[in-house]
């Protein structure tokens, strides 16, 4: 008697997909582009690697009541806190981050684990966090300080919950960021002639600028909108003009914020409060306009700090954040058309190549390779300058070698940036693909063209899972008008879409073709020990 075996719909297309692949003839140029993506499979998985080595090392470093991390190893006190300016927001989201692509058993587990601890531990005024001792299982201090923990707060946000947010979506994560902006603001303690704002700081204001331009568009909610536009009131109608009133404009983070948080600001009010885009508009173009008189060297970059009054900088060292200024001249640039912030960005990525090779961007630390790699690899993204992509290249190799055989890199809470510009330079490898679940012998490197992704995948033994694709998540998560450059944002690449259907090459004999939806769930792919797949995504 015959046995009959039954398979579901999605059985049936695994086996089909997965059963051989498919045997056809590349012409020279498809050739060509397969061996480019071979090529960036090397980087990818020592990258990939590198990451998840950092969360394991930092996970060993856990405090055993409380499961949080400390804020760093290098003396006793930062080794008995988790607080929310630095653990919180540069440190834990990367490895939660790292996880969501390539240990989810980590992210449905300790990472969910510790954002149920943090915020159960650390939340002080409202949702707002505070630092925590380990040692007293409590709070590290008896005082509450409104104006810190908002500093706290406002930085685990714009580093740490927005950009968990842009890649996730709505999750827990997301939820965590709303609950805190509103409590910033329920107990925002400044008065101005425009309103009560959260503080008088310049980098608390900016990242807040920032991130309620993102939040407003996530949300739709028009009171994120409104305490933005009270910034913005603050800083370009009033008496606080960042170039006209201020003594010292820092360019470097820890001040910089404000500019690009205003040219955020700028962004979203151009299509949720048009009259609004007028009465910014000079004061913007003022602003920036004076920190391209004041605030830059012969080549382009910029100061660590100004005294734009006076046109004279403060602090003449060059700022490893030059993309995150840049980013607000761009966007800028992307809404009015004004060339003349278009060229900063493509004087800057034209530079780096020949004069700022293994550049002292802060000292030996990795953390200044970590920000000058990203905002250059964000900025390259919109201007694919040749000689900004031969930088990014050689410096991604200095920053991987501050990494310590432990995975630790420096031991502080900045070892997290290293795994965000990581996990940035390696997606652009891809062309915006990952393999779930990860491996450590997997290589995958891609090459995006048009409506194209060309892959190679390969192994050293037989494994079986699934190519994950991106999506726009700028508008699908966000709902953000347009895609402007940010700070902590990812770029996309090769991005899958609901309403259409793609072809696939290479993994069958007859070319299926798949919906977008599908492909947004995971393609399912074999590798055979020692083979190396040769795939063709096309958008059709």
């Amino acid at each position: 008697m015959k046995k009959i075996i039954l398979f579901s719909t999605a059985a049936l297309v695994l086996l089909l997909i997965t059963s051989c692949a498919e045997k056809r003839t590349y012409t020279p140029d498809e050739e060509a582009l397969f061996s480019k993506a071979a090529e960036n499979s090397i980087p990818v998985n020592e990258g990939f690697n590198r990451c998840v080595s950092f969360v394991d090392a930092w996970l060993d470093l856990r405090d055993s009541a409380s499961g949080l991390i400390p804020r760093n190893i290098n003396d006793s006190r930062s080794r008995d806190i988790w607080n929310a300016k630095d653990c919180a927001a540069d440190n834990y989201p990367f490895m939660v981050l790292t996880s969501a692509l390539l240990r989810r058993d980590l992210f449905d587990g300790v990472m969910m684990d510790m954002l149920e601890a943090e915020t159960r531990l650390t939340s002080r005024i409202g949702s707002m966090p505070d630092t925590y001792s380990f040692s007293k299982q409590g709070f590290a201090e008896s005082d509450t300080l409104l104006g810190e923990i908002i500093f706290g707060s406002a930085e685990y946000i714009k580093d740490g919950l927005i950009p968990l947010t842009e890649w996730l979506g709505p999750s827990p994560w997301s939820e965590r960021m709303i609950s805190i902006i509103d409590d910033i603001w329920k107990y925002a303690p400044v008065e101005t002639p425009f309103g009560k704002i959260c503080s008088d700081n310049p980098e608390v204001n900016g990242d807040m600028l920032q991130s309620l331009s993102r939040i407003y568009w996530t949300t739709g909610n028009r009171k994120y909108l409104e305490w933005a536009e009270r910034l913005g009131d603050y800083y370009l109608l009033g008496s606080n003009h960042p170039t006209r009133n201020f003594s010292v404009l820092r360019l470097r983070d820890h001040g910089c914020e404000i500019v690009s948080g205003l040219c955020e600001l700028y962004a979203t009010v151009t299509y949720a409060d048009p009259p609004k885009k007028e009465s910014y508009r000079e004061p913007v173009y003022e602003m920036l306009n004076r920190i391209l008189e004041a605030g830059r060297n012969e080549d382009g970059l910029f100061y660590n700090s100004i005294d734009p009054v006076k046109g004279v900088p403060v602090n003449s060292g060059i700022a490893d954040n030059f993309g995150y200024t840049l980013n607000g001249f761009y966007t800028v640039y992307l809404i009015d058309g004004i060339e003349k912030y278009r060229e900063p960005v493509l004087k800057a990525l034209e530079i780096l190549n020949s004069k700022y090779r293994n550049y002292a961007w802060e000292g030996t630390s990795q953390d200044g390779y970590a920000d000058a790699i990203e905002g250059a690899l964000n900025l390259y993204v919109r201007e694919p300058v040749a000689e900004a992509e031969e930088w990014i290249n050689s410096e991604i190799r200095v920053l991987w070698g501050k990494q310590q055989p432990s995975g630790i890199i420096e031991g502080w809470h900045g070892d997290g940036n290293f795994a965000r510009t990581t996990i940035m330079y390696c997606m652009w490898k891809t062309g915006g693909v990952y393999l779930s679940p990860w491996r450590d012998d997997l290589k995958i490197g891609g090459i995006w063209k048009g409506n194209s992704l060309y892959l190679s995948v390969s192994a050293d033994t037989e494994w079986k899972g699934k190519i994950m694709f991106d999506r726009k998540r700028h508008s699908e998560y966000m709902n953000l008008p347009l895609d402007w450059p940010r700070i902590n944002q990812f770029p996309e690449y090769f991005t899958a879409e609901t309403d259409k259907s793609y072809s696939i090459a290479g993994l069958k004999k007859k070319e299926p073709e798949v919906p977008g939806a599908e492909l947004l769930n995971g393609l399912p792919v074999r590798v055979r020990k020692g083979e190396n797949l040769k795939i063709i995504v096309q958008g059709l």
